[in-house]
């Protein structure tokens, strides 16, 4: 087993999975505008990228075309050295690789490619999936492992063949829930690994962690870039204070679906969260109640 004190963060530190907002009329149709605001936005709250087209992002009830028209209208917003990825991952390994193709032809920087969900394939069956995605694209992927929502875990030994066997299979989101796993994963492989957990993202850091794939980016993202900037620093003390001081806005942007209650707190703060589609809904007046006082008690100002 070999140590690994400065892994390299091949996508920047401070990401968040961007919500999509919807037009609130009978087509739910993309807000392009908002999405762009949001995305600014998010450049000015310290990110290093963005990832359009995930879970956040309401990617299973989005069309093929809308994703690449995503990936298209946040790349023409930003500034070039941000990163954009999309996610493209699907329970089908050929609809996965002609969507990562087509993504990355619409400019994507990176794919994030999720664990095929509801077939709950076998290990082998995991890993010939990254394997045929990553042979039929060049670009950089990073592995999503997120087994509650897709009902099988990418188990350490399929991550460390993947990781050091592929060349564009370059880094892990790691919403495993499972820190030791995690630990053992970095320190055996060195793999750049991205907390997908914000209640965990100090945590990971200080298990060698490079980075953060946020949610709760939209809303504290230049408090995340801070205790990322205090960590690498050795200030441990200071992220330790940042990170108590977000709890509330950790729990409170999960109290229901993230997407429902990230789009909500975008409305408190006059940002385009947008509609949502079904089957996701509007979070009600009491949730959002319950929000804003989550999102105030984790230093969130609100207008």
């Amino acid at each position: 087993m070999s140590t690994h004190t400065a892994i390299s963060a091949p996508f920047g530190r401070m990401i968040t999975a961007m919500v999509t907002p919807f037009k609130a009329d009978a087509l739910d149709q993309v807000d392009f505008d908002g999405i762009q605001k949001l995305a600014l936005h998010l450049v000015a709250t310290g990110h290093d990228g963005i990832v359009v087209n995930g879970t956040t992002g309401e990617a299973p009830t989005t069309k093929s075309s809308e994703k690449l028209e995503i990936i298209r209208a946040v790349k023409s917003a930003v500034p070039s050295h941000i990163k954009v990825l999309s996610g493209a991952g699907d329970n089908e390994t050929s609809y996965t690789v002609e969507q990562a193709k087509k993504s990355v032809a619409a400019g994507a920087d990176g794919l994030l490619i999720v664990t095929p969900y509801y077939n709950k394939p076998p290990q082998a069956g995991i890993k010939a999936h990254f394997e045929t995605v990553a042979a039929a694209v060049d670009a950089p992927i990073m592995m999503y492992d997120i087994p509650g929502r897709t009902g099988v875990e990418i188990e350490s030994q399929t991550i460390l063949d993947l990781f050091n066997g592929i060349e564009n299979i370059v880094a892990l989101k790691d919403a495993k829930g499972q820190p030791a796993k995690t630990s053992k994963v970095i320190a055996e492989s060195g793999i750049p690994v991205y907390s997908g957990d914000d209640i965990l993202n100090l945590a990971l850091l200080s298990l060698g962690a490079v980075g953060f794939v946020s949610v709760c980016g939209h809303t504290v993202g230049n408090e995340l870039k801070a205790m990322l900037n205090a960590w690498f620093a050795g200030d441990q003390n200071r992220a330790l204070e940042i990170h108590q001081r977000l709890i509330p806005v950790f729990e409170g942007t999960f109290k229901t679906q993230g997407a429902i209650l990230t789009k909500a707190a975008l409305d408190l703060l006059g940002l385009p969260g947008g509609d949502l589609r079904l089957p996701l809904v509007k979070a009600t007046a009491k949730e959002i109640e319950t929000l804003r006082k989550d999102l105030i008690a984790g230093g969130v100002a609100l207008n």
